[in-house]
């Protein structure tokens, strides 16, 4: 059994027991969620919403926040002088799917 859902404009294939990452959602680490069900699967059996399945919810658990590896960003004009570095590392939420109901 499976489900496509959406979190932070994003779409995610999530199986029940299994974890994935998101966005930084503003929830507390051991909390629950519910998620938006786009589409169901249940042994070959699938639910396909408009824009969301009527009565499927996706549960999960919050395990941590955290942030990804740093990704560089440098640029520079040849023979310009001109420079520019930055850094970013985006935050993310690590989620455990809980059942997909």
């Amino acid at each position: 059994m499976y489900a496509i859902v959406e979190v932070g404009g994003k779409q995610y294939k999530v199986e029940a027991g299994k974890y994935f990452y998101t966005e930084k959602l503003d929830a507390e680490v051991g909390s629950t969620v519910e998620l938006k069900c786009l589409l169901k699967s249940n042994n070959g059996k699938v639910s396909v919403g408009s824009p969301v399945v009527k009565n499927a919810k996706v549960v999960c658990e919050v395990l941590e926040h955290g942030k990804d590896d740093k990704v560089v960003v440098f640029k520079y004009k040849a023979k310009k002088n001109e420079r520019k570095k930055q850094g970013h590392r985006q935050p993310y939420t690590k989620l455990m799917v809980v059942s997909i109901d």
